[in-house]
């Protein structure tokens, strides 16, 4: 049992969140799919499910150790492999998860007089990666969303006092995966150039859904093969669980040496690395999957008088917290699985929900849910 004083503790702190309406609990999916990131619809295709079978039988359950203990099979390095040709990247590296990969390359990276700057509104990966560069004496500066006005000052600033050999790094998110906004990677890569800054981009939302054959935000913006530090996910539009980052071969070296997630982390399981694999190939070879998710985010933004953005989320903001608990709730009961989201996930005062559309939907469910947020929602 926990000691009293820990339980009354927490037991204060429960109250404050229920307080707040920011209490959260852990729901089994019910209703229609409108609020997970499996876009293309691959989390249930059978053949991932045979993919992974097939890699179980050959492999084992799982992998029985790090990747430098006897943990590598054939299956991660093919999966690297292909994961690199599709990035334009000379060389890839899986991690466990996003948060695992973001919260380790930046201290891998950047150390005691160096910095790090970020987007204001990046992942909580990605923050406590920051969080663990600045503990490791780096400097640490927060631009504001989207500002590489704000984000150009700020480095200029940091290069007229920083030592010679000092360097920086910029993190941003490509999708940002509560407003479904885009970063400028063009703008970034010139800025980052003119600064000798390295980029790292967080391609969690965008891998498998944007570009000419799914390869990501910067394949839509012209620039596929140029961004120096590219992560992506395996959980979302590719079905399976994992996350990898493109690089080239130093880097990868680098962190194959220094990332200690990476290093300290039994690696994927077989089966999984299967799914991912078959999961990548079928998101290349049937465009029509993220053709159809994005043409649904955009039928319910243009619904909703929303700007149209590069990506699959719809945040429907709402406000006060308790309030965007209630519009999920009712949704909910109607059989849409649209959750809220709350501080800290979201600044405060800025609760909404978070919808997102995929291939595995219908025209008629996506058209339901328009005329049900329109019911609900106040004018």
């Amino acid at each position: 049992m926990t000691p009293s004083s820990w339980r009354q503790r927490l037991q204060r702190q429960a109250e404050g969140r229920v307080t707040l309406g920011r209490d959260r609990a852990i729901h089994p999916p019910a209703g229609v799919d409108f609020c997970s990131n499996d876009y293309l619809g691959l989390r249930r295709d059978p053949r991932l499910a045979e993919a992974a079978t097939a890699a179980a039988r050959e492999h084992g359950a799982g992998a029985g150790g790090a990747r430098l203990l006897r943990g590598t099979t054939p299956l991660h390095e093919e999966l690297e492999a292909a994961l690199a040709a599709w990035k334009g990247t000379e060389a890839c590296l899986l991690f466990n998860t996003g948060f695992q990969a973001n919260a380790t390359l930046l201290p891998a990276l950047v150390g005691a007089g160096d910095a790090v700057f970020s987007d204001a509104l990046n992942h909580a990966s990605l923050v406590d990666g920051c969080r663990l560069a600045r503990a490791g004496g780096a400097h640490l500066g927060i631009y504001r969303h989207l500002d590489l006005a704000d984000l150009a000052a700020q480095l200029a600033a940091w290069q007229a006092r920083a030592p010679a050999e000092a360097l920086a790094l910029v993190a941003t998110d490509a999708v940002f995966s509560m407003d479904g906004d885009a970063a400028d990677l063009p703008d970034l890569l010139e800025l980052c150039d003119r600064h000798e800054a390295l980029l790292l981009i967080d391609e969690a939302h965008a891998t498998g859904l944007l570009g000419a054959d799914g390869a990501g935000l910067a394949q839509l913006q012209g620039v596929h093969g140029r961004v120096p530090l590219v992560m992506g996910t395996l959980g979302k539009a590719l079905g399976a669980f994992g996350a990898f980052v493109g690089c080239d071969a130093l880097m990868r070296d680098h962190l194959v040496n220094t990332a200690r997630g990476f290093i300290f982390s039994t690696a994927l399981p077989p089966p999984v690395v299967g799914a991912a694999l078959a999961g990548a190939r079928i998101a290349q070879a049937e465009p029509w999957r993220r053709e159809r998710a994005l043409a649904f985010a955009r039928g319910l933004r243009n619904a909703l008088g929303q700007p149209d953005l590069p990506s699959a989320i719809i945040p429907v903001p709402v406000g006060p917290d308790a309030a965007a608990v209630r519009l999920a709730s009712r949704l909910q009961g109607l059989g849409f699985d649209v959750r809220a989201v709350r501080p800290p996930t979201v600044p405060e005062g800025s609760a909404r929900l978070r919808i997102t559309t995929g291939a595995h939907l219908e025209e008629a469910q996506v058209e339901a849910l328009i005329k049900a947020l329109r019911e609900l929602q106040p004018a």
